[in-house]
């Protein structure tokens, strides 16, 4: 399982990446679309919703379960990927390249509350 160690991770399975622009991608982690298996629908949050942490936001659909991603802080969606409402299975081939959507954090210091890799790991008894 890939759990790349650039990257922020929340206890809900989304991975967080800051851009140059200040921006967060948000996608699911290897672990989580391993669990759900093959995705077979994307549900993204419109660019302009306003965002508390831990808000519910997305859901991914798989051929077996159906999964609400949550927003790893407050912010603004800014961009969604709009490639994966044609082809959701992207996220099966590379989770963290096939990324959901952006969001423009409202301030503070947005991945301090976030996992990094070793306590991801950790969190689910990886070592």
């Amino acid at each position: 399982m890939k759990i790349p160690e650039t990257l922020r991770y929340t206890a809900s399975h989304e991975w967080v990446r800051q851009e140059a622009d200040g921006t967060l991608s948000v996608g699911i982690t290897d672990h989580a679309q391993d669990s759900l298996g093959e995705l077979v629908f994307v549900e993204l949050p419109a660019a302009g919703r306003q965002l508390a942490a831990g808000d519910a936001c997305a859901v991914v659909e798989s051929v077996k379960a159906t999964s609400d991603v949550y927003a790893p802080a407050a912010g603004k969606v800014v961009a969604r990927n709009e490639s994966l409402a044609d082809a959701p299975s992207e996220v099966n081939k590379d989770c963290y390249a096939a990324w959901l959507f952006r969001i423009k954090p409202d301030g503070g210091a947005p991945l301090d509350n976030l996992m990094d890799a070793q306590a991801y790991r950790k969190s689910f008894g990886q070592t």
